[in-house]
Parts: C-alpha cells; sequence; structure tokens
C-alpha cells in the first residue's frame, strides 16, 4: 500500500512536527551534498529549526566564502541597476565599519573594567571567562619565557665554568714553569757560590818567579882576591869619584 499524499500545511502535533523536520532536513542537507559533488557546484545551505537552532553546509568547507561572492554578485548586479550604487556601498561599508569599532571600544573599556554597570550577568560572565582565560594564556606564556631563560642562564654557568677550569689548568702550568725556572736559577746561584769559596780557600800553587832587580844608590863593591889594587886605581884614575859609588 502506497503513501498518501501529504498535505502542505502547518503540522500540529509537535513530536511528529519534530521528526519531520529532522527527516527532511537531513534528506535536503545530503541533496545540497550529492548536487555539489556530481555537478561541481558550489553549495551553501543555511537551515534555522524552529527553536532558533542553526544547521549550515558548504560546499567549499565554510559558507562565509559563498555568502561573500553573493554577496558580490547582487552589488555587481544592482551597480548596474543604480548609478549611485557606489555611494550606496560606500555609506553601508562606513556603517559597517563604524559600528564594528564602537563594539570593539566597548569591549576594550570592558576589559579594563570601565562601563560594566550597564552588562548583563551573562555578559559579565563571559567577559570574566575572556579574562580567565588570557590571564592563563599570558601565565603560561610568562612561564615559558622564564623556563627558556633558565636553560640559557644554566647553558652560560656551564661554559663559563669550562672556561674558568681551562684558564685555572693553564695558570697552574704558568705557575710550576715559574717555580721550575726560579728552582734552576737558585741552583745555579748555589754553585758558583760554591766554585768561588772553593777557589778562595785554596793556596796559590804557582809561585812568582824572582825577577832581577836594578840596584841603585850606594852600593858597597867587594872585589875579588888579587884584582883590589888594580880596581882601585882604575877607579881613582878615570872618575875622580869616591869609592863605592855606582851609576
Amino acid at each position: 500500500m502506497g503513501r498518501g499524499r501529504v498535505v502542505l500545511q502547518r503540522i500540529e502535533n509537535k513530536i511528529n512536527r519534530q521528526v519531520t523536520f529532522s527527516k527532511r532536513r537531513n534528506g535536503l542537507l545530503k541533496k545540497a551534498y550529492e548536487l555539489s559533488v556530481l555537478c561541481d557546484a558550489e553549495v551553501c545551505l543555511i537551515i534555522f529549526s524552529s527553536r532558533g537552532k542553526l544547521f549550515e553546509f558548504g560546499s567549499n568547507g565554510s559558507i562565509t566564502k559563498t555568502i561573500e561572492r553573493y554577496r558580490r554578485c547582487c552589488y555587481a548586479s544592482r551597480e548596474n541597476n543604480d548609478p549611485d550604487h557606489d555611494r550606496q556601498i560606500g555609506h553601508e561599508e562606513y556603517a559597517k565599519l563604524k559600528t564594528k569599532y564602537e563594539s570593539l571600544m566597548d569591549s576594550q573599556r570592558h576589559l579594563l573594567g570601565e562601563d560594566l554597570g550597564l552588562l548583563s550577568i551573562k555578559e559579565l560572565q563571559n567577559l570574566e571567562k575572556m579574562l580567565e582565560g588570557t590571564l592563563s594564556q599570558a601565565r603560561q606564556r610568562k612561564g615559558q619565557m622564564m623556563f627558556k631563560q633558565m636553560e640559557e642562564l644554566k647553558k652560560k654557568e656551564h661554559d663559563l665554568e669550562e672556561t674558568n677550569k681551562q684558564l685555572t689548568s693553564k695558570l697552574e702550568e704558568l705557575e710550576e714553569c715559574v717555580r721550575v725556572i726560579e728552582a734552576s736559577w737558585d741552583s745555579g746561584t748555589v754553585a758558583g757560590n760554591n766554585n768561588l769559596s772553593m777557589h778562595l780557600s785554596q793556596p796559590n800553587q804557582i809561585q812568582p818567579q824572582s825577577q832581577p832587580t836594578l840596584p841603585m844608590g850606594f852600593h858597597e863593591f867587594v872585589p875579588q882576591e888579587g884584582a883590589t889594587t888594580i880596581t882601585r886605581n882604575i877607579g881613582n884614575s878615570r872618575s875622580g869619584h869616591p869609592q863605592g859609588w855606582l851609576v
């Protein structure tokens, strides 16, 4: 037995109306998907239930691009028919930007704790959640930066310790070299002093030879035997000096 013809009017039974909405909504979404796949078409579907719940489908993954494309097409068609379309678009864009600017200024004042008396309890709760989320993110970022700085400081400390060890080792080597040089100097000085003292303590082995002297002044001449008379005579006859003087 086939289905009867459905009368197109509002279903009074609430349960039947909800069931019918769910079935036809799923069928409509399925048809939109099949149309976008089979025909390579850009499909956008927006559905609001009687309770205000939103159901949407976009073949591009998001309906925003399709809506913007629809707006451009509508503006282009209006531009061809209306010469003042650019002016109207400018006023609309200005109104949108002004509204957005005012909304951002209100949000900024609310974040700073100003003009809170006009907010409802729900808006205050949303503001509190937003501030808590922002504070949590700020604390998390602060912790990450502090941890990173601590890691960098630990690395610098390790590098400085290694450099200090190297410098200490070089300093010890230099001190050892200085001690060796000083010890060699001290040993050389002691050996030189010992040699000098030994040289001074030993008697002079070489005796100086007697040198011939030249007699000057009075010298008594002792003649040999047998020549006394001749020597005296010669001396008296030649010089006339007293006996015993030699020049």
